[in-house]
């Protein structure tokens, strides 16, 4: 999975990705510059096709076909290596900038807002012009054209995404704040701008656009929850230490606080853990800066943050021997299922392992959380995150090669226990909580009116020619009434 907007960098692939120089080609410093830039701003993510869960290889870099599942369909991300026959090549400075700041293409086309535009378009001129020396200079072209998107009608017609621009794209570039220091300034050009965080920490309104007031105050990305990362002590990252931050934007884990999964993940792998260490103070300096949003229904209803709930706790002692068969069709119970599927990573007692790469159950914001999403999705789709030398694989519940899937029944079972006895118990998880993170997490009021946005227009289309047709005999009929009462006038 990888985000909305979220859900949407490079990985070590882009340092071979290949050259495609030509005779008037840009300085080499401003090609790897635009190298930097595009890590920075993750294009690699959305823009190559992924290896299979856990297994090496992939697409070849920027050659699009991704499947980003948005609750509106599936948009494929496009080639955008330099190939004049199915990429961007042919492409001017000028229409790139356009596409990239202002999501419209070379043909006119609009590009759909799963493409970050509406972050991108802060982007300085400069960085800009060095992304464009990169992607035409600095990778290599592949001439083979991406899955096309077709997503259902209206959403089909790319044209009604100019009114969503007019009403959602602020085309404005990053003005620095002359009252911020020079890292916080970079730090907000990173975040906001290069990185894009506000496309999946904030949440969204009925047209699927980033709610005003409400930057990084956490928001649905699929199944996953991108939570609050505002400055707040308690539903936020106010009690997070700077150092702590940076830590986990370069390595995805901070024990006692939290670990990357999902589309957070992604971004670790295969951005963030790129940057200089100095980008990342800034984006941890601008992050503590921001202003303070609680949410409406703290955790559990009280001042207390998601990474503080829990502690050590196991019954495992108690349910050995307990049934007569060692099958795992006997475990029933969240408790029993916990210990048959769990504690052997996670221990019995939730501490996880000693060098946490199975990380703490208590003390874990996806445990802490008011919101459950993160732990339900990742028991149902497991972790992938390389760092380094380092590979964290936690695998997938929902589709498992040695026994049967897990249940929606028993994943909410396992979630209940996991909530109850190592965090935010106030927290509960039903059935059709999994099952709905099953299919791809909620669907937006614009989604779930979609089937009946056709019949409704040709009703209404109905309605206004039975209106027109009815205005129109009326006035016919004044006119003949009037044409006889002329006539008998005459007659007298």
């Amino acid at each position: 999975m990888r985000i909305l907007s979220c859900a949407l960098a490079a990985t070590l692939l882009v340092f071979g990705a290949g050259t495609a120089i030509a005779q008037d080609a840009p300085p080499a410093a401003l090609i790897d510059k635009g190298r930097q830039l595009a890590i920075a701003a993750d294009c690699m993510a959305c823009h190559t096709a992924p290896a299979a869960f856990g297994l090496p290889g992939g697409g070849k870099p920027f050659a699009g076909g991704y499947a980003i599942e948005s609750p509106l369909g599936t948009i494929y991300a496009t080639n955008i290596t330099p190939s004049k026959v199915a990429g961007i090549g042919d492409y001017t400075e000028a229409e790139f900038a356009r596409a990239l700041r202002q999501g419209i293409r070379r043909d006119g086309s609009h590009l759909y807002p799963a493409m970050p535009y509406t972050s991108y378009t802060q982007l300085s001129d400069e960085d800009t012009g060095a992304l464009y020396a990169y992607f035409m200079h600095g990778v290599a072209p592949v001439d083979a054209d991406a899955q096309q998107t077709t997503l259902p009608f209206p959403f089909s017609q790319r044209w009604s995404m100019a009114v969503w621009n007019l009403l959602f794209l602020d085309n404005k570039r990053f003005v620095p704040d002359a009252t911020k220091s020079a890292e916080w300034n970079r730090g907000a050009y990173l975040a906001g701008a290069l990185g894009h965080c506000s496309a999946c920490h904030t949440p969204r309104n009925a047209l699927m656009a980033e709610r005003g007031g409400q930057a990084f105050a956490g928001g649905a990305v699929g199944p996953w929850y991108a939570p609050n990362i505002t400055s707040d002590p308690v539903s936020g990252i106010g009690a997070w230490s700077e150092q702590e931050l940076v830590q986990y934007l370069r390595t995805g884990r901070v024990e006692g606080k939290a670990q990357a999964a999902g589309g957070m993940a992604e971004a670790v792998q295969n951005s963030l853990q790129h940057l200089p260490e100095s980008d990342l103070h800034a984006i941890a300096v601008y992050l503590k800066g921001t202003p303070p949003i609680r949410d409406a229904q703290p955790s559990g209803g009280n001042d207390k943050p998601a990474h503080a709930w829990g502690a050590p706790s196991s019954t495992e002692a108690t349910l050995r021997g307990s049934q007569p068969f060692n099958s795992v069709a006997r475990l029933t119970s969240g408790e029993q299922l916990y210990n048959g599927y769990c504690a052997s990573c996670h221990q019995s007692n939730g501490a996880g392992s000693r060098n946490q790469a199975y990380p703490s159950l208590f003390h874990n914001t996806a445990t802490g959380l008011s919101n459950p999403a993160n732990l339900v999705a990742t028991i149902l789709y497991g972790v992938d995150r390389e760092v380094g030398t380092e590979h964290v694989l936690m695998p997938r519940f929902d589709k498992l090669s040695y026994v049967d899937p897990l249940t929606d029944a028993q994943i909410a079972a396992i979630s209940n226990y996991v909530l109850g006895r190592y965090g935010n118990g106030a927290t509960r998880v039903s059935e059709e909580d999994v099952a709905l993170a099953r299919a791809g997490g909620p669907r937006p009021l614009l989604a779930q009116v979609q089937p009946y946005i056709l019949p409704a227009m040709i009703v209404g289309l109905l309605l206004l020619a039975w209106l027109v047709r009815a205005v129109w005999l009326r006035r016919r009929r004044r006119a003949e009434l009037g044409s006889r009462n002329e006539k008998g006038i005459q007659r007298e």
